[in-house]
C-alpha cells in the first residue's frame, strides 16, 4: 500500500531512541522527510545519520520542549528546510511513584512534560497546516489513560489528557483537510522496558531464557491477548496508516496496538 507519504515532512517528537526512534525510521522508510529531536545533540544526530546513511532524508531538532524556548527553538529547526506536515507528539516521561511518593511537583512536572509540551508544538505547527489544507497530528497514548493503574498515577492522568486534547483539536480542524487521532500503545518492549523487567525479575522469581520471563512479567502485569509485549514496529505502521491519503476520514480517533489488553469493546 502507498500511504502516500513521499514529499511529506514529518516531525517526531523524542525520536532519538525508543518508539519515537522507531516511528521516525518506519515514516523514513514510506518515503517522509523526518525531523529527529532529543534533549541530548549526539543521539539525536546519530539517529539522523543513520537514516541518511540508509537512503533516507533526516534533519535534527534539539531542544527542551517542557519548556516554551525550546519548544520554540524546535519549531525553527523543524521547519528550516519546509513546512512540517505530519506532527507525532509521541516526547513523554514518567517514575514508577506510588501516591504517596508522587508530590504535586511531580503531578505538575509530569503534566507540563506529557501535556503541555505537546500543546506547545500543535500552536507552533498546526496553523500553517490549516494553512496548506493538509496535515496529521498523532499523539501517542496509552491504555493506562482508559484503564489505570494504582501505582505513577501523575502519569494515567496525564495520558488521559492527551487522549483527551487530542479528540478536542480534532474538533477545532473539522473542514480544515487536518486531522488528529491517537495510536494508544500496551507495553512495548524497547530497551528501557526490557532492562526494568529484567532488573525486577529476581524479585518476583522469573528465570530463564528472556521469553520465560516475558511470558511470566506479561501474566503478572499486562495480560493480553497475544501474551506478549508489543514491537515497536508495530506502533510505527499504525502511526504511518493515520499519517497517509487512507486515512483522511479518520478522525478524533484512538487506535489502539496493545494485543488486546483493554477489556473494552469501545
Amino acid at each position: 500500500m502507498d500511504l502516500g507519504l513521499t514529499n511529506k515532512r514529518a516531525l517526531v517528537t523524542g525520536s532519538s531512541a525508543g518508539l519515537g526512534e522507531a516511528t521516525a525510521r518506519f515514516l523514513s522508510a514510506e518515503g517522509a522527510a523526518v525531523v529527529i529531536h532529543g534533549r541530548n545533540a549526539d543521539r539525536t544526530e546519530r539517529v539522523a545519520r543513520e537514516i541518511r546513511d540508509a537512503g533516507g532524508t533526516a534533519a535534527t531538532a534539539v531542544g527542551d520542549l517542557a519548556t516554551d524556548e525550546g519548544a520554540a527553538e524546535v519549531a525553527r529547526a523543524a521547519t528550516a528546510a519546509g513546512p512540517v506536515d505530519i506532527l507525532v507528539n509521541n516526547a513523554g516521561f514518567y517514575r514508577h511513584l506510588s501516591w504517596a511518593a508522587a508530590s504535586p511537583d511531580e503531578w505538575r512536572d509530569t503534566y507540563n512534560t506529557n501535556v503541555v509540551s505537546g500543546v506547545r508544538m500543535v500552536q507552533h505547527l498546526v496553523p500553517a497546516m490549516r494553512e496548506r489544507g493538509w496535515g496529521r497530528v498523532i499523539t501517542i497514548g496509552g491504555g493506562l489513560a482508559s484503564q489505570p493503574m494504582a501505582t505513577h498515577p501523575q502519569y494515567n492522568a496525564a495520558l488521559a489528557a492527551r487522549h483527551n486534547l487530542a479528540v478536542s483539536l480534532a474538533r477545532d480542524l473539522k473542514g480544515t483537510g487536518v486531522t488528529s487521532n491517537v495510536v494508544s500503545p500496551g507495553a512495548i518492549l524497547v530497551e528501557s522496558v526490557r532492562g526494568y523487567v529484567t532488573d525486577m525479575a529476581p524479585a518476583h522469581g522469573w528465570e530463564g531464557t528472556w521469553d520465560e520471563i516475558e511470558r511470566k512479567a506479561v501474566d503478572a502485569f499486562i495480560p493480553n491477548d497475544q501474551e506478549r509485549f508489543g514491537k515497536a514496529d508495530e506502533i510505527a505502521a499504525a502511526v504511518a496508516y493515520l499519517c497517509g491519503d487512507h486515512a483522511q476520514y479518520i478522525s478524533g480517533a484512538t487506535i489502539r496496538v496493545d494485543g488486546g489488553l483493554i477489556r473494552s469493546a469501545f
